[in-house]
């Protein structure tokens, strides 16, 4: 991905007058912040809106007859009450998120908050890396509707391999921050208010020709675009809230999300096993060592786990079938690991469609070996496919070759809060 194109369009980041919790009025913010809707259960749900009424899952998870209508007057409310303020003036938010990963080691991801003009897709401009389907869109274009404002942030990604954008946010780091919350993963989240004009030049300057990659939040990005047309001419609806993260940041992390197949009929299951025999290498592992380790390069590999005790290691043996199967996509996306699951062995093999697939018909997602392992002993699922990380790389290239991954390609840790920050839309 080039940084820029100076004689084409280029993304346009600018600081924003944000919305956020009074928390001398609204609490503590680890009471009313919460994670991003979509990993949100019922369950998860009730606990969050226990903890404080101001919780955001009130308006960004919204429950009820007319849940969208209940987001609105709730949005309304909390600002007419206080609970919810705007800034007298423009700024950017420095934002170190300090965490465990999933796999050991602490680590500290850095990056910014600003809002960026809405876009169509292309070179210079921003860029996805995942599929999307319509019902989540929809759902939050409804909300977006009825707030009139982003209540949680995309997360994209942009090079800058000499750290000059973070380089001068980072003295308006030396004092206090703004605000501090430790979520329920142990992450500690850090924001601080940057409002010099001269900082937020210098990060606009350094930030000028960078093209923008999205990592997480397709949907919302998309619904974004949809509702800035919908509404038309020029206004604060023509911006997004986004957390900017660099690609070159040491705290930067991609971790895998693993496969799981509902129970399969029998001539799936024999189409399946002559489909291992044929395409990959197959070897007996240690079932706590089933997990691909990530190595640049090499081909396409997996661990397969499955209800008959069977740990294996699964290596394509020969790019013969890959190179039929995806032979309309670009030679960076044929090597990926989940575009070649996908077409080889989920839909060729299994029979499963892309709306199954999007619709998570058949199939499950697990984030890590024990939570693939829970999913198996429920009886609802037969087998697991564990997966190696996608290196950002390859995400990289394949964004670059103008293509979308497969759903859950990539599983950037740790997610970003809901309810730090809020972008106001008119």
């Amino acid at each position: 991905m080039p940084s820029g194109n100076l004689r084409g369009p280029m993304a346009e980041i600018q600081p924003l007058q944000a919305i956020h919790y009074d928390t001398a009025a609204a609490g503590p913010l680890d009471r009313v912040t919460a994670p991003p809707y979509d990993v949100i259960d019922a369950a998860l749900r009730r606990e969050l809106v226990s903890r404080s009424p101001h919780n955001v899952v009130e308006i960004d998870l919204p429950a009820g007859d007319d849940p969208y209508r209940h987001a609105g007057e709730l949005w309304d409310r909390w600002q007419a009450q206080g609970i919810l303020r705007r800034d007298p003036e423009p700024a950017l938010w420095a934002l170190e998120q300090t965490y465990t990963a999933p796999g050991g080691g602490r680590h500290t991801r850095r990056g910014f908050f600003g809002r960026v003009r809405v876009t169509p897709y292309g070179p210079g401009l921003i860029r996805p890396h995942e599929r999307t389907h319509p019902a989540a869109k929809q759902d939050r274009l409804e909300l977006m509707r009825a707030t009139r404002a982003n209540l949680s942030p995309i997360f994209s990604l942009y090079r800058d391999p000499e750290a000059a954008a973070w380089s001068a946010l980072a003295p308006a780091l030396e004092g206090e921050p703004w605000g501090e919350v430790t979520d329920d993963d142990g992450t500690v989240h850090r924001l601080w208010h940057v409002a010099d004009p001269a900082v937020i030049d210098a990060v606009r300057s350094a930030m000028a020709d960078r093209e923008l990659l999205i990592a997480d939040g397709h949907h919302r990005y998309e619904t974004a675009r949809t509702y800035a047309d919908e509404v038309g001419g020029e206004g604060d609806h023509r911006f997004v809230l986004m957390c900017l993260v660099s690609m070159s940041d040491p705290g930067l992390t991609v971790f895998p999300t693993h496969r799981l197949v509902g129970r399969l009929e029998e001539e799936r299951r024999a189409r399946l096993e002559e489909e291992l025999r044929r395409d990959f290498d197959v070897e007996q592992v240690d079932p706590d060592r089933v997990v691909p380790e990530q190595v640049n390069g090499g081909p396409p590999t997996y661990g397969y786990l499955d209800q008959g005790g069977r740990s294996l290691r699964l290596r394509l043996g020969s790019p013969e079938s890959v190179e039929r199967a995806l032979a309309g996509h670009s030679p960076s996306y044929r090597n990926l690991d989940t575009a070649v699951l996908e077409k080889l062995v989920l839909e060729d093999t299994l029979g499963l469609t892309e709306e199954d697939i999007s619709h998570q018909r058949g199939l499950a997602y697990a984030r890590d070996l024990d939570q693939a392992r829970e999913l198996l002993d429920t009886g609802d699922y037969e087998l697991a496919f564990l997966l190696r990380p996608t290196p950002i790389e390859q995400v990289e290239a394949v964004a670059e070759a103008g293509e979308t991954m497969p759903p859950k390609s990539t599983y950037f840790y740790p997610k970003l809060l809901s309810g730090l920050l809020f972008n106001p839309l008119g």
